[in-house]
């Protein structure tokens, strides 16, 4: 007996409903992957970083949240996230450039302290690299989800509502 999938079936490389361009259900932890995209997509752009993280703008959150929605639910700050693939991420290159972000990231944070000012992160001299490591992270996820990676990042309530609604 052969049992046939749905017309908008994922394991047949079709892409399901969408949440703002990105495809629901196809990774089965999709709410947790798209956490991670959100703070790799805030913690990959400086214009963004100074425009509202060093400005104060409301609604996004701070360095330290994106960190927190970046290993919350994840633990990347335990384990590889090669251990996701298949489940957040879509193979290993995804996983080692989520990891190489990750170790950045949390280096400076246990550098600077969690509860640091924003100009602590952005000033140190490593900052580079990691927003470097996290755009690179972005950029892959952003593709593997038929994003544009340069859309500006959305609010956390906007991200809850997102994840919520599905």
């Amino acid at each position: 007996m052969t049992v046939q999938g749905s017309e908008n079936s994922s394991r047949r490389g079709r892409r399901s409903s969408t949440m703002g361009g990105m495809p629901l259900n196809d990774m089965p932890w999709w709410r947790w992957r798209s956490n991670v995209r959100s703070a790799l997509h805030m913690l990959s752009d400086p214009v963004f970083q100074r425009d509202v993280w060093l400005a104060g703008v409301e609604g996004y959150g701070d360095v330290t949240d994106a960190v927190y929605r970046l290993v919350e639910d994840t633990w990347l700050d335990s384990w590889s996230a090669e251990k996701y693939v298949g489940t957040i991420f879509r193979d290993s290159q995804e996983a080692a450039l989520v990891d190489t972000a990750v170790l950045r990231v949390l280096r400076i944070m246990h550098q600077v302290g969690p509860d640091a000012p924003v100009a602590a992160y952005l000033d140190h001299h490593a900052w580079p690299e990691a927003v470097r490591a996290a755009r690179d992270a972005h950029l892959r996820l952003a593709a593997s989800d038929g994003d544009d990676p340069d859309t500006p990042p959305r609010t956390l309530e906007v991200l809850r509502l997102m994840t919520r609604a599905a």
